[in-house]
């Protein structure tokens, strides 16, 4: 099992969404808002100074699907890359439920 972490532009999450929902992923947690600087994108401090949020979405997924959903991201990316967007895939030791 991995985890694939995403963190985006609030403006983009219904794109990221649809991305994962058309590889069959459909359970995921969220943070819908939270703040940050990236090293491109600046801070997103939802602030009037540094206007803007991000999303940072969490996906627990088999093996072979955890490539094919960032995949999925970097070609998002590569679309929408000015509004900001970060993925990581990490190991899922173990679980419960």
């Amino acid at each position: 099992m991995k985890l694939l972490m995403a963190i985006y532009n609030v403006v983009i999450d219904e794109e990221v969404m649809e991305a994962l929902e058309k590889i069959g992923v459909f359970c995921f947690t969220k943070w819908p808002r939270v703040l940050g600087r990236g090293r491109k994108t600046g801070p997103r401090l939802d602030s009037h100074i540094w206007p803007g949020a991000n999303t940072v979405s969490i996906f627990i997924l088999e093996d072979d699907i955890s490539r094919k959903a960032l995949e999925e991201m970097r070609k998002l990316r590569d679309e929408m890359g000015h509004e900001g967007i970060k993925a990581f895939i990490l190991p899922v030791e173990d679980q419960i439920g």
